[in-house]
């Protein structure tokens, strides 16, 4: 027995101490404390990771044996760490391959089974009275497959799979499905993931709730069973406070899920709703697709735009993308978004919304003296600056002239300049999703199916209809795309490069800078000396809405390497090349664009499959729940592809009708 350790530090003994060691393989009576312990049954999406917590040990226990059948492998409890009061307080489980057996001195000894096998998690009990994995080995040193057949002693009281259907007879069975799937994140710790084994996840740092009124919980039940009944892969995340009251909500389709591995690079968090106070608290995670369509990525429900709530909402989001965080993240300006996108994207480039901060500026400056002509040097500074210097000297005698120097909000704006002005942001791909021009602004996913009178309920109620209408469009200008040509308006060789590879959409925008690389009236060479050679290119363009002017963009040029890098930095923002840079290539004679600036993601002979993909693999073919997931998963395939014309569509219904019918004879022979 050890003395009581510091639940904050590791313990004296390390894992080959003379600790009260004992090893089970399949152990019966620890299945049977954990059947007893009343843990729902359910699927595991994830293997463990450092981080995870759960409500007991015999919990850890469950999930990692429930995990290991799915993997194909046995689970023994390797070592346990007591107090002098008996109470546990560290374990570790591993294969059932670990370790060697001691030497037998028997006539005929036993044959050598295990293999020494590292593969294991250990965990520990926290100060908040619940257990935290904290070190995680996956790898196995022999081979494992869910579908060798062999069982092992530690499944045998998990019973024929560990998934149970959906039934709506109750609600005690509505809940049950929910162990694996509803995973909760805590906000509180060391900044990893965590998630519950338990059907809800209770924390104690807030109080607030949502403000749901009558019918709305219902509703939000009801809706979600549904999902669940006709997208296996629906995944959402639930928050209750101390009470047990619902606080935050994620929820995401399985059409969102994968739609984030093709346009996960760039994603806004659209908090529109939390800031002008709707009646539904509603925060969206919005990608931009091949067409330059926004594409629902995830929803959330906040009680309160705190910290700790954005926070747990991140992780809740972050989680069900399985951990990959996007390339750049889009948010309004707010301190509180601010602190949680660095909590748990830390490598992201964190950008602040222009358009949403320019609405702003009437609020925030409107009742100045001289407020247009501050307005004007405020646009002057922020959209036509070409340089980061030029910004600050603009930006400065704004200040300076208008007596500014003491302005609370201008001062922040000029701290976070680096996250919002257009000239430090040219280094960063941003997929057209930040809009630099004046006036443009960014339109809300659900625009027209939720304003700031719309109930929960009734946003319920039009959620399919937004998110079906949004894929509609997708679908049509998939069709147009590939089955009409596009009109090309110039006969420049690289607009028609890209007409055989973009979406039209694209093209169109493309063609704008087609246009305008001819309306560029002067080229002329600053350096050539070296690999890299310097233009300068002189255009009209447009100031203030009604007042043109002439302006140059230097443009380099390296010949060695095909690159060209233009001043205004329309590539990264938008995606495609600038009129600026077009010029410098065709006075090179370069007709076709460099293949580093044909970008994969606006292209239309990519094939998209809107099913997830579960690469971690086999099924339980005597489990029925997993033969229907997998069977909607093959199914969802072929729709993906019998949609795509006539006589696919033919094809599809008439081989359908055929295996019907096979089954239906099959089915009268049982």
């Amino acid at each position: 027995m050890m003395d009581g350790v510091s639940l904050n530090t590791d313990p004296v003994v390390d894992d080959d101490a003379d600790a009260d060691e004992f090893e089970i393989e399949g152990d019966c009576g620890m299945a049977e404390c954990i059947s007893q312990s009343g843990v729902i049954q359910g699927e595991n999406p994830l293997p463990p990771v450092v981080g995870m917590e759960f409500d007991s040990y015999e919990d850890v226990y469950y999930f990692y044996n429930c995990y290991a059948k799915e993997q194909g492998f046995g689970v023994r409890v390797s070592n346990t760490w007591y107090r002098k009061t008996k109470e546990r307080y560290r374990g570790k489980l591993s294969c059932s391959s670990a370790g060697f057996k001691k030497k037998s001195e028997a006539n005929r000894p036993r044959p050598e089974t295990r293999t020494g096998c590292p593969a294991m998690i250990k965990f520990r009990l926290m100060e908040n009275k619940r257990w935290r994995i904290i070190e995680v080995e996956l790898d196995h040193n022999h081979l494992i497959s869910p579908v060798s057949g062999k069982i092992y002693k530690s499944h045998k009281q998990l019973g024929i799979g560990t998934k149970r259907a959906l039934q709506l007879d109750s609600a005690e069975e509505v809940q049950k499905v929910r162990l694996f799937r509803t995973i909760v994140i805590d906000v509180e710790g060391n900044g990893s993931v965590e998630v519950s084994s338990g059907e809800f996840r209770s924390s104690h740092n807030q109080t607030s709730q949502l403000r749901l009124k009558d019918g709305d919980a219902q509703a939000i039940h009801n809706y979600f069973s549904h999902l669940q009944l006709i997208d296996p892969n629906f995944f959402y995340v639930v928050d209750l406070n101390e009470k047990g009251c619902l606080r935050n909500l994620f929820w995401s389709n399985t059409r969102s899920r994968v739609a984030y591995g093709y346009f996960g690079d760039v994603v806004a968090v659209d908090t529109t709703c939390l800031t002008d106070k709707y009646q539904v608290p509603l925060v969206s995670f919005i990608g931009v697709n091949h067409h330059g369509q926004s594409v629902l990525l995830g929803c959330g429900l906040l009680a309160g735009d705190t910290i700790e709530a954005c926070t747990w909402l991140f992780r809740a989001w972050l989680t069900c993308m399985v951990g990959r965080p996007p390339q750049v993240i889009i948010t309004d300006q707010c301190r509180t978004l601010q602190a949680a996108v660095t909590d748990v994207f830390p490598r992201a480039f964190h950008c602040l919304c222009l358009p949403r901060i320019m609405q702003k500026v009437p609020e925030k400056l409107g009742g100045l003296y001289e407020y247009e002509s501050i307005r004007m040097a405020l646009n002057n500074a922020v959209y036509y600056s070409l340089r980061p210097e030029e910004f600050e000297a603009t930006w400065e005698d704004m200040i300076h002239h208008y007596g500014l120097r003491n302005h609370v909000w201008l001062q922040m704006l000029y701290e976070d300049r680096r996250q919002w002005v257009p000239v430090y942001l040219k280094e960063i791909f941003l997929a057209g999703m930040l809009p630099t021009r004046p006036n443009e602004v960014v339109e809300s996913f659900f625009d027209g199916y939720l304003n700031k009178h719309t109930s929960l309920k009734e946003f319920l109620d039009k959620y399919d209809q937004a998110l079906q209408a949004n894929h509609q469009v997708e679908v049509l200008a998939d069709m147009e795309s590939r089955n009409s040509g596009f009109m090309l308006q110039s006969r420049c060789y690289c607009e028609l490069q890209l007409a055989k590879l973009y979406t039209n959409n694209i093209l169109r925008k493309f063609e704008r800078e087609v246009e305008g690389m001819y309306s560029c009236f002067c080229t002329r060479k600053i350096n050539g000396e070296g690999e890299v050679i310097t233009y300068m290119v002189r255009e009209q363009i447009e100031v203030d809405g009604n007042r043109r002017e002439s302006r140059d963009f230097e443009v380099l040029y390296n010949a060695t390497e095909m690159e060209v890098l233009c001043v205004c930095g329309l590539f990264n923002f938008k995606g495609y090349l600038c009129r600026h840079a077009l010029r410098v290539l065709h006075q090179n004679g370069i007709e076709e664009i460099p293949h580093q600036y044909v970008v994969s993601r606006w292209r239309k002979d990519i094939k998209r499959s809107y099913v997830l993909n579960h690469s971690n693999g086999g099924i339980d073919i005597n489990n029925p729940v997993h033969r229907y997931d997998h069977l909607y998963k093959c199914i969802m395939q072929v729709v993906e592809e019998a949609r795509k014309s006539e006589v696919r569509y033919k094809d599809t219904v008439q081989a359908l009708d055929q295996i019907l019918r096979k089954l239906n004879l099959v089915e009268g022979r049982l």
